[in-house]
């Protein structure tokens, strides 16, 4: 390890931080949304189940609040061990965010948590929806924020250098910067994706166990209908991204596309060997043509290629391959959504079949965003802020033996609190279906199959 360059070691330890820590705000900013539905579905039918639901939901809330604060702090801590140089330069325009995201949402958000788990029945029916309100507004406000800092650094507007650092011109242009709209929209949705799977998988689990109660069936209709929903508002919102990127960063465009030289009716590359030495794709399936299509709305439209940059573009092959992840996951979303719903309306019923897929396919959402988020921080290299700071610039002189001693305690503690989150999700999934079951006189599930379809 003390061979290795440390500035990759660096990027690998804020790389693992982030992608432990992403998981997390993904599930909490629309599950939010998802607890104030079932809360003001209770209020406004008066039936238990939308309450149960409720009741359950939030325990895998608050878990998911807790490991998304302590899986954030250790970020914090790496902008002045591992990137000293990000906040000398730029951090007149992170660090204003940065504290907005705690004053506005943070604070909310832990503060009316604890009225929404410990409040209801010490305070009025309406201040608890009031409170589940307002955590569904700081999770959306945290994604602004942030979303907000990680778009300038794509994008950054409405600054000026001054002796080596940048200041603030204008805070409309940095937070509304050119990429912004498109990103905040895009994780919005995805998030909401991530959370349709998963209240449809873990429902879909606790049905395959007996426990087929009307909360179980409601919240397992509410995700199916909610991902059949949002994924073609995504393939809407992804192509418009897609047209910022390529307008603005057209050198993660060609790494996506896996494009080479600069050329008219470009293809799409479907399979491929990326060959950075080359400068080739080997085993290269294409559709001819198509690339220029949906990149420019022209099938003759011109796309840049890697060789325009120099060496000032990304790594190609786990940008390419990042990105088909993405793209084959959310296709795969969109055909398990669709045909869910189809079955769903059809049958009035669950079809074991398509339980076992949604088991499955639960925390798909997160494959997703993962690989959606590789593609965006990768693409972005060799800059941390584009045009303007590289990575190299910003890294520590910190020793490669310690960067690389801490990313292995890193990795080791966040595939262990990785197993455990999702341990503990099943366990509270099995739990709530043996008290399910118990309380049935007969010790059966409480409910037909489809009462909860017709009831839900």
């Amino acid at each position: 390890m003390t061979n290795f360059d440390p500035i990759v070691l660096a990027r690998l330890q804020f790389a693992s931080n982030m992608t432990f820590h992403i998981l997390f705000p993904t599930i909490s900013i629309a599950m939010g949304w998802a607890l104030l539905f079932f809360k003001t579905r209770f209020v406004a039918t008066g039936r238990q189940h939308w309450m149960d639901a409720y009741q359950f939901w939030i325990k895998i809330f608050s878990l998911t609040f807790a490991l998304g604060v302590v899986s954030g702090i250790t970020m914090s801590f790496q902008f002045g061990t591992n990137w000293p140089g990000f906040m000398s330069t730029v951090g007149n325009v992170a660090g204003p965010l940065l504290a907005y995201e705690v004053l506005t949402a943070f604070f909310l958000e832990a503060t009316m948590l604890g009225i929404m788990l410990f409040g209801r029945g010490r305070v009025s029916e309406r201040v608890h929806t009031g409170a589940t309100l307002l955590v569904a507004l700081g999770t959306t406000a945290s994604a602004f924020w942030i979303l907000a800092l990680n778009s300038w650094m794509h994008t950054p507007a409405g600054f000026e250098m001054i002796n080596g650092q940048a200041h603030v011109t204008s805070w409309l242009e940095v937070i509304f910067n050119p990429s912004f709209p498109y990103r905040l929209t895009h994780m919005l949705i995805a998030s909401g994706l991530t959370v349709g799977f998963l209240l449809a998988g873990i429902s879909a689990f606790r049905w395959l166990r007996n426990d087929r109660g009307e909360d179980v069936m409601a919240t397992l209709k509410t995700g199916v209908y909610l991902a059949a929903l949002l994924i073609p508002l995504q393939i809407v919102v992804g192509d418009l991204h897609g047209l910022n990127t390529l307008h603005h960063q057209p050198a993660k465009i060609a790494a996506m596309e896996g494009i080479w030289q600069t050329q008219r009716g470009a293809p799409a590359v479907l399979f491929a060997l990326p060959d950075q030495d080359s400068q080739s794709n080997r085993f290269e399936i294409a559709i001819p043509r198509l690339a220029s299509f949906y990149l420019t709305h022209d099938f003759n439209g011109e796309v840049k290629g890697i060789n325009e940059f120099g060496d000032q573009h990304p790594p190609v092959a786990p940008v390419f391959w990042a990105f088909r992840t993405m793209v084959g996951t959310g296709l795969l979303m969109l055909a398990v959504s669709w045909l869910g719903a189809w079955q769903l309306r059809r049958d009035k019923s669950l079809r074991p079949w398509l339980a076992r897929v949604l088991v499955v396919m639960t925390f798909a959402g997160w494959l997703a965003l993962i690989s959606g988020w590789y593609v965006t921080e990768i693409g972005r290299q060799p800059w941390l802020v584009s045009g303007l700071l590289t990575a190299a610039q910003a890294a520590s002189k910190v020793p490669a033996a310690n960067i690389a001693l801490t990313l292995t305690l890193y990795l080791t503690l966040y595939a262990a609190l990785l197993v455990s989150y999702v341990k503990v999700v099943f366990h509270l999934a099995r739990k709530a279906g043996q008290k399910t079951v118990a309380a049935s006189p007969t010790g059966a599930a409480p409910y037909p199959t489809t009462a909860g379809v017709q009831h839900a």
